[in-house]
Order: C-alpha cells, then sequence, then structure tokens
C-alpha cells in the first residue's frame, strides 16, 4: 500500500476511534481495536456543533443543524447540496462593524477541529480565510496547501501568488477581498476533498459568506463550484454565466493552480474576471 493511502486509511481509523467507533470487520469478520484513552466528546455532542457564534446572534450567522447532521451521518450516501438550499438566509445581517467580530466567532466554534477524517491526516494548521469581512468580492477554492497549511492563511503558495496577481488585474489589492476555502485543512498529498470532508466543513463556510455578505463570489475550479452550487458540471458548462449563492452572484473560473499547470487558460480566466469587474463597475489599472 502507498504511504498516502496509509496515512489516509490511518486517519479514517483515528477518526472513527475519536467517533466512538471501535468495531472494525476484515472479510466479513470482527475486528477488535483498542478504544482511545480518552475521548473529547461523544458523537452526538460533535454533529450539534455546526455554527454556535457565542458574541453572534444565531439568526445573524444561520445554519440548519439538521442538514449538516444528515450529510455527516450518512457520509457514504452523500447528496450534494447547494448553498442556498443548505440553509435559508439569516433574517438579521450582520452589520459591517460587527463581521469581523462574527468571522472570530466562527473561527473561535471550529477551535482545534476533529470532526472530520483531515484532522488525522497530517493537517498542522487550520486555515480559516483572509480578507475584508465587508468585501464587495469573495474567491473561495478547494482546500489549504502544504504553504497554507504552514501559514495558517489561504492562497500563499505559487497559486496564491498568481492570484494575487488576478485581483491586482481586475483593480484590487488582496486586502480588499476575502479568500477562504470549501475545506479548511489540508487534504493529504493535496488530493480532492472527500464528500465527509467537504459536507463536514461547508457549514463553517457558509457562516463566513452570510457574514461577509460579498455582491459576487468567484469559485475557483470545479470543485469550489461543485459544493456552491449543489451540482457536479464542468467548467465548460458552468463558466460564462452567472449564478446564485447566498445572495450574491456567482461565477466559475480556472482555479490558479491549474492556470499554472495551463498557461494557455490564462485568456479564458480573465474573461471571467472581466465579468465580475462589470458588475462591481471595476476597471483595470492603467498600465504605466
Amino acid at each position: 500500500m502507498a504511504d498516502d493511502a496509509r496515512q489516509q486509511l490511518r486517519a479514517y481509523v483515528e477518526y472513527f476511534r475519536d467517533m466512538g467507533v471501535h468495531d472494525f470487520y476484515r472479510n466479513g469478520e470482527p475486528v477488535a481495536v483498542e478504544s482511545p484513552a480518552t475521548v473529547v466528546t461523544t458523537h452526538a455532542e460533535r454533529v450539534a456543533v455546526p455554527l454556535a457564534a457565542a458574541t453572534v446572534d444565531r439568526a445573524q450567522v444561520s445554519i440548519a443543524p439538521s442538514a449538516i447532521e444528515k450529510s455527516y451521518a450518512e457520509p457514504a450516501i452523500s447528496k450534494l447540496v447547494s448553498f442556498d438550499d443548505l440553509a435559508p438566509l439569516p433574517g438579521n445581517r450582520v452589520a459591517v462593524s460587527d463581521r469581523a467580530d462574527a468571522l472570530k466567532a466562527i473561527q473561535t466554534e471550529i477551535g482545534d477541529c476533529t470532526r472530520c477524517p483531515l484532522a488525522y491526516a497530517g493537517r498542522h494548521t487550520i486555515v480559516f480565510g483572509d480578507g475584508d469581512p465587508g468585501a464587495r468580492l469573495m474567491f473561495v477554492g478547494e482546500g489549504p496547501g502544504a504553504d497554507e497549511d504552514a501559514s495558517g492563511v489561504p492562497f500563499v503558495g505559487k497559486a496564491g501568488q498568481l492570484l494575487n496577481n488576478m485581483i491586482n488585474a481586475m483593480g484590487l489589492k488582496r486586502e480588499d477581498v476575502y479568500i477562504a476555502n470549501i475545506v479548511k485543512c489540508r487534504p493529504p498529498a493535496n488530493r480532492v476533498p472527500e464528500p465527509v470532508e467537504a459536507d463536514t466543513c461547508k457549514g463553517f463556510l457558509l457562516g463566513q459568506m452570510d457574514v461577509v455578505q460579498p455582491q459576487v463570489v468567484v469559485a475557483l475550479g470545479a470543485t469550489a463550484a461543485t459544493y456552491l452550487l449543489g451540482a457536479k458540471q464542468s467548467l465548460a458548462e458552468l463558466r460564462g454565466r452567472w449564478h446564485s449563492c447566498r445572495g450574491a452572484k456567482l461565477v466559475v473560473t480556472y482555479h490558479p493552480a491549474f492556470l499554472l499547470r495551463d498557461p494557455r487558460q490564462k485568456g479564458e480566466a480573465w474573461k471571467d474576471l472581466q465579468m465580475v469587474m462589470a458588475e462591481l463597475g471595476l476597471k483595470a489599472p492603467a498600465k504605466g
């Protein structure tokens, strides 16, 4: 078995142990597995923690616990649900002056998260988000890479440098936008997040989106688009038109990491960003 596969299997075993599952099977026969010395919380306690913001009114940052519990408890038959259908928009929106504190409350709620197997798969740092809590534009990627796992900040590696260039080309600075990912822990070997991982984490991303309240969201790559829109389609089918997500307009474009592998598609990505610029009334900076 390859090292990555061993690490993944070990992560899932440790994950289920921590959830209180200690009986496993091999070829139909039970295999006894010793319980860990301590179990931090019970399964019921874990699935009941979607988003309790200590200093934020629950009505302002709303998550449907039943939706999170269902996707968490039934990973084998995980069903894609769009962020629009995951929970109603909050009736009371968070004021701009309170958004930084609201985001901190969500980050505090995440804590040293062990809700999914990624916590046991070599993660070093939980990568929450970065940028302006009152941004009109939000970028959502797939998940952290090695550089992000080390720094705790999304998009700081080579793909992040390209994203910065893309943002600058739109006439903005990185600190003018908000950046987050579908999952907040690095998947082993930078693989695509598993459904149980994305489903467990998406309640926190939904909370971030409801706090920031961007006017436009850019989904970076197919994985981000799949979970945000609740449908698995090719980028060719998704690009070039507007979608809806949490009260914002959403456009799909290529992930910067893909553009590094295939620079020929940078022109196509620029077309997507020009849609965003037109919507937000942005102009590219004059070339000096």
